[in-house]
């Protein structure tokens, strides 16, 4: 199994969804940098259960632990290890469902691989995993913060049928974004998207939607052509994200129904800087970012587990009817983006180390 991420700027996440602890481990970060468990707390809260009736009802404070390579609020250039304790644990919730592979989950492609899974809630492939993800990350945006002012920012820009207008990526904030529960920052189609969860759920059903992103203030130069550039590592990142089946950036599908004459960025001053007047590219030309803001898009899939009756195979083969138990999301894109905007700072922490070797 591989749970390591990263070249320079590595980390290793640890844990499965009901037992003791889930955490990371990241080597690489750079010493000398200011970082304290508060640091870390904010975009954890953010990503954690419980925050609304659009969410699971897991009862989670995902305090997080620095266990080492901090001392007196500063990195040591050490491995950084965190450790968040699962308090909810409930591995009973699943012991009717243990052998009977729930439709569209991991438990068949684990067990097929490893001869072996954990049966309470789906043990790696548990979005719980994510917690190391975003403490991670959040160590990750620090350093990108500090260095070159990056900020990243993630939002709901779709559940289901559901679509939000374009918004000025230039303005978005996270106080914005977390205006609404969705996590969508236009107020009137949030309230949408927000009817649309609520009557999933009240039907024991689930609905998937779409996480988009920008990063602003990314130095040019950083992807490693031509099997690490910036977009493929993006995409690797993203997909890597549990329940993910899409991955686009800048113009992305679209873009393969326009013409190169509208498509193209034509390059302008700004400033003392040469920049695009259009940014079809996603920020990233070449596999390299060219100055502009990163901005692209993760789908979501429905959450598989749902209370709705399901009729299928147990692991023997024989017709069963599954009404799975336990506690689940109905819409996991509110909770998806921190881990989303975690993961594009891991990529960036990564390539900018990469690329300082250079120099």
């Amino acid at each position: 199994m591989s749970s390591t991420f990263g070249t320079l700027f590595k980390i290793t996440t640890f844990g499965e969804s009901h037992g003791r602890a889930v955490g990371v481990v990241v080597d690489g970060c750079p010493p000398r940098m200011p970082l304290s468990e508060a640091d870390i707390q904010g975009q954890l809260d953010r990503r954690r259960p419980g925050q609304s009736k659009l969410t699971t009802d897991r009862d989670e404070a995902d305090r997080v632990t620095i266990l080492s390579g901090v001392e007196n609020g500063l990195t040591l250039g050490t491995p950084v290890a965190m450790s968040v304790a699962n308090r909810d644990q409930r591995p009973g919730d699943y012991k009717t469902m243990s052998n009977i592979p729930r439709p569209s989950h991991a438990d068949y492609t684990y067990q097929m691989k490893y001869g072996i899974r954990a049966a309470s809630g789906g043990g790696r492939s548990s979005a719980r995993e994510t917690i190391g993800r975003v403490a991670a990350g959040a160590v990750a945006e620090s350093f990108l913060a500090n260095t070159w002012g990056v900020e990243i920012v993630a939002w709901v820009s779709a559940v289901g049928e559901v679509q939000a207008p374009e918004p000025d990526t230039e303005a978005m904030s996270r106080p914005a974004v977390d205006k609404t529960p969705i996590r969508c920052p236009h107020p009137e189609t949030a309230e949408t998207m927000t009817h649309a969860v609520a009557q999933a759920r009240d039907t024991a059903d689930s609905l998937g939607g779409i996480v988009s992103c920008v990063c602003r203030n990314l130095p040019p130069g950083l992807g490693e052509p031509v099997f690490d550039k910036a977009e493929a590592m993006l995409a690797q990142a993203m997909l890597s994200i549990p329940a993910t089946k899409g991955f686009e950036i800048g113009s992305g599908f679209c873009g393969s129904t326009m013409r190169g004459s509208g498509h193209n960025d034509p390059f302008v001053a700004k400033g003392k800087r040469l920049g695009t007047a259009t940014n079809f590219s996603g920020g990233i030309q070449g596999g390299i970012t060219n100055g502009e803001p990163v901005i692209f898009r993760v789908a979501f899939k429905p959450p598989a587990t749902i209370g709705m009756a399901q009729e299928t195979a147990d692991f023997n083969g024989l017709p069963v009817r599954l009404e799975a138990k336990g506690r689940h999301d109905p819409c996991v894109v509110p909770r998806a983006v921190p881990i989303v905007e975690a993961m594009a700072a891991l990529v960036f922490a990564d390539l900018a180390l990469r690329q300082k070797m250079r120099s």
